[in-house]
């Protein structure tokens, strides 16, 4: 039980808490600062949950982005509030910050292979990011102008 609380309840917990404090900035009020900090933590759940399965960081954050866009997508129609800032906030804690520092650090200390490397991985991972939240956002926007469409006729 301990074992699965430190694997995937705490990293939640503390990614839920860093996006309470981080949808500040894009002054989310409320019961709206738990929504949001609400996506960050069920990304992160799912970016840990599904590592046996694919074994893979890019599949497991092209799923959770796929999972946070969903979310962000359904919480902005009930709240009636622009589903960037749901988006944004949700995501942060998938961006991939390390693989940039390790990046120009092996860049900085003349390690061209590791600089190389360590770069397509992390555009890697934040093409999986953005792929994930345009096929969401493109398939809501096909469903809203169908149901826009039946609604005239």
């Amino acid at each position: 039980m301990t074992e699965l609380f430190i694997t995937y309840i705490l990293p939640c917990i503390f990614a839920f808490v860093a996006c309470m404090a981080y949808s500040l900035a894009y002054n989310i009020h409320g019961v709206g600062i738990l929504v949001c900090a609400g996506g960050a933590a069920l990304g992160w759940f799912i970016y840990l949950a599904t590592a046996p399965l694919f074994g893979s960081d890019l599949l497991q954050i092209f799923v959770a982005s796929l999972v946070i866009s969903v979310y962000s997508e359904i919480m902005a129609r009930v709240r009636k509030y622009p589903v960037t800032a749901y988006q944004m906030v949700a995501l942060f804690p998938l961006v991939p910050g390390g693989g940039v520092y390790y990046s120009m650090e092996h860049a900085i200390n003349g390690e061209t292979s590791l600089f190389l490397s360590t770069l397509l991985h992390t555009l890697g991972l934040a093409g999986a990011l953005a792929v994930g939240v345009l096929l969401v956002s493109s398939g809501a926007r096909l469903l809203n102008a169908g149901a826009r469409r039946r609604r005239r006729h």
